[in-house]
């Protein structure tokens, strides 16, 4: 059986475990759980039976008033016969890195996130002190927990808010808000705010990408509960949050709001937080920056990666098949299925040259390595191998591979100017992604 995201961290266990065991020098943080004025959604259950109505739906909320920028056309310059790409190292000395993000605040720094608990400040140089140091709330031993995403608040430069995504030393995944000290490179870690908490009834496939969307609302990922095959039964079950993609107000409600545009709102049987389903380990999806469009990259079982797309005219509601498919194939395999009943990936790889995880990237719009724009970068965790995905006028799409790195690319990150970077999970290195004839 193989495991999912990050699972061949075996490498890196012992480290880790030396990591996590340390003793803060400060007090533990301590994490406030908000109480719901209006009754919040029931936890998955570890073993579902058929789908029930939530116990309560939270208020739903209007759609926010948009403060980003017009968006220009989506223009593909990127050309797959010339272009390719290399690896620039810039930094070192993280500890097992996960996720890299920026805080869109004008100040040009990227926080990278490490697995046991910790978040690290690059300001042209790493910075000595911490962002923030969770360490003792983080759950970080098996292979795919820890401390594994991070979002900064569209409005993070007058409000300090951003929210963190990890699992609990009970295992279970903790969505939390944090906001910012006097000093901008140190959050304060007796600020959290438990929003939401999600029983997960093993130690993998637990998601962990959070990202806000162009429209203010915050996406969380979550995988299927792990095992092999979904196990549990989450992943055409619409009454778990497990195996789906939610989408919330952070702005409204307690301990938050429901858009009132969410495709499954006043569907009896289905978690009013649900925006896309049916996926096994969505562990890294992105919107492209001028389109609006969402790009979805979930882990495979044994044989297939998958990247799903949703534009940005999407109303929300599509299944991506799993567990009746992996890819665009019918799971397990030999079994029949209805493959038009889903919405199917518009890339997949095989498993046979060493693959095995997928980690989702971005669309490049940024301006120092123009060759690249309108091409969606993703690799592979085991191999290192990367590939372009890319969309002719036609509307047909192309899959390149570009290069194999050979190392285990645990995460992308993308800077407030665009310009995109890859993370190096063992080797604990940033590298920025160059442009390169072929």
């Amino acid at each position: 059986m193989r495991l999912s995201t990050l699972a061949l961290f075996m490498l890196t266990t012992l480290a880790l475990a030396a990591c996590s065991g340390s003793a803060p020098a400060n007090p533990p943080p301590t994490a406030v759980v908000l109480q719901p004025t209006t009754l919040p959604p029931p936890p998955p259950t570890a073993s579902p039976t058929a789908p029930v109505p939530p116990t309560a739906i939270p208020t739903p909320t209007a759609t926010p008033t948009s403060t980003a920028p017009a968006r220009a056309s989506a223009v593909t310059l990127f050309d797959p016969a010339k272009t390719t790409i290399r690896l620039e190292r810039t930094i070192g000395g993280f500890r097992l890195p996960t996720d890299a993000k920026n805080a869109g605040d004008g100040s040009g720094r990227l926080f990278v996130v490490e697995k046991a608990g910790v978040v690290r400040v690059v300001r042209g140089e790493l910075l000595a002190q911490p962002f923030l140091d969770i360490t003792p709330l983080v759950g970080s031993s098996g292979s795919e927990q820890g401390l594994l995403g991070i979002a900064f608040h569209s409005q993070f430069k007058s409000n300090g808010q951003f929210y963190v995504n990890y699992t609990d030393r009970g295992g279970n995944t903790v969505i939390a808000r944090y906001k910012v000290s006097s000093d901008p490179n140190r959050a304060d870690p007796n600020s959290a705010a438990v929003l939401l908490s999600v029983k997960q009834p093993a130690a993998n496939h637990n998601g962990g990408n959070l990202v806000f969307g162009p429209d203010g609302y915050l996406y969380i990922g979550l995988g299927d509960g792990g095992g092999a095959g979904d196990r549990y039964g989450n992943s055409q079950n619409p009454g778990s949050l497990l195996a789906k993609l939610l989408r919330i107000d952070v702005d409204s409600g307690t301990p938050y709001g429901i858009p009132k545009d969410n495709p499954f709102i006043a569907q009896a049987g289905y978690r009013p937080e649900i925006w896309a389903w049916g996926l096994r380990n969505p562990w890294r999806y992105s919107f492209d920056r001028v389109s609006g469009d969402l790009y979805i990259a979930d882990v495979g079982q044994d044989t297939y990666e998958e990247v799903n797309f949703q534009p940005a005219s999407s109303k929300g509601g599509e299944n991506y098949g799993w567990n009746k498919l992996e890819g665009k194939h019918c799971y397990p395999p030999g079994a029949s299925c209805s493959a038009s009943a889903f919405v199917a990936p518009v890339a997949e790889y095989a498993h046979g040259r060493g693959d095995c995880s997928i980690t989702g990237g971005y669309v490049y719009r940024g301006k120092a390595q123009a060759p690249l724009t309108g091409a969606y970068l993703f690799a592979d965790y085991c191999t290192g191998r990367f590939w372009a995905l890319s969309r002719a006028g036609s509307g047909a799409w192309a899959q390149t591979e570009l290069i194999d790195s050979g190392v285990p690319i645990s995460s992308f990150g993308e800077d407030e100017q665009g310009e995109l970077y890859a993370l190096g999970f063992s080797n604990g290195a940033l590298y920025r992604i160059v442009a390169a004839a072929r």
